[in-house]
């Protein structure tokens, strides 16, 4: 993925997961992958409206939705098969921590200062402003 196609993969990521575990079943054959963003501009705004999108639809689940199972299948055959919490934190949120780890290679590739993602970054001077 190019660093923008990867950028435009988080900002949707809650939503598209989201969206998959109110259904019972996803076949791997209908994946797409993620288009080119128009602008970073546009990967913003994909990001809030996917984060509110998903707060929605996860916070409108009761307990018992969300132990429901939910498989994925390839030609058919159940290849992974977990309560629809279970794809929430292993790919709503475990996939999206994965995919911010590869975004911050591009940008230390880049020579962009990495942002604090899991607390202050090596380009983060911590006694700055103090």
């Amino acid at each position: 993925m190019s660093m923008g196609q990867l950028a435009q993969h988080i900002a949707t990521l809650q939503d598209g997961v989201a969206k998959l575990g109110m259904q019972s079943t996803m076949a791997m054959e209908s994946f797409s992958p993620t288009p080119p963003p128009e602008s970073a501009a546009a990967i913003l705004q994909a990001f809030e409206e996917s984060l509110a999108q998903a707060r929605q639809i996860v916070g409108g689940m009761s307990d018992a939705d969300l132990m429901v199972n939910w498989s994925m299948t390839k030609g058919g055959v159940p290849v992974l098969t977990i309560p629809r919490i279970g794809l929430y934190r292993s790919i709503m949120l475990n996939h999206l921590y994965h995919h911010r780890g590869q975004l911050t290679v591009y940008l230390r590739l880049l020579d962009i200062p990495v942002p604090s993602v899991y607390g202050p970054s090596a380009d983060e001077n911590p006694f700055a402003g103090k």
